[in-house]
């Protein structure tokens, strides 16, 4: 009976493992998909468009997005972890992947305000630029 019950349990951690296994796979694949397209992206706007406004941050969202999947699949792969050693070494690699999704999201930030500004000023001028017309008396 024990046997029993023990095989099932192993059976079991088997299939969860296969399943958080190609869970980190489609986490880390969707990231690296969300990368290219955003890169291809710009590369369209830069290219055919002759658009070069914003694609930094353009750029920049989509690899911000794509990090929230790669640390997802680091959150995931966690479980899978045994030792110590093992702990570590994603604990590490999730940290990285943090600051540089908190840098991104700084950069974007400063972006975005930059872009703002630089709209504002780009209208007040228009209406400077515009000389309201006299009517005669």
């Amino acid at each position: 009976m024990l046997e029993k019950g023990s095989a099932l349990y192993e059976q079991i951690e088997e299939i969860f493992n296969l399943v958080v296994r190609y869970g980190i796979l489609m986490m880390e694949a969707i990231g690296v998909i969300i990368i290219l397209a955003s890169v291809v992206r710009c590369i369209y706007f830069l290219l055919v468009r002759k658009h070069r406004r914003n694609l930094r941050l353009v750029l920049a969202h989509g690899i911000t997005f794509a990090l929230e999947f790669k640390l997802g699949g680091e959150v995931l792969r966690t479980i899978l972890a045994r030792d110590f050693t093992d702990m570590a070494i994603i604990g590490c690699v999730i940290a990285l992947r943090a600051a540089l999704t908190f840098l991104l999201h700084w950069e974007v930030k400063e972006e975005h305000e930059i872009d703002q500004a630089d709209t504002n000023i780009a209208i007040v001028n228009e209406k400077k630029n515009r000389r309201p017309e006299k009517k005669d008396v």
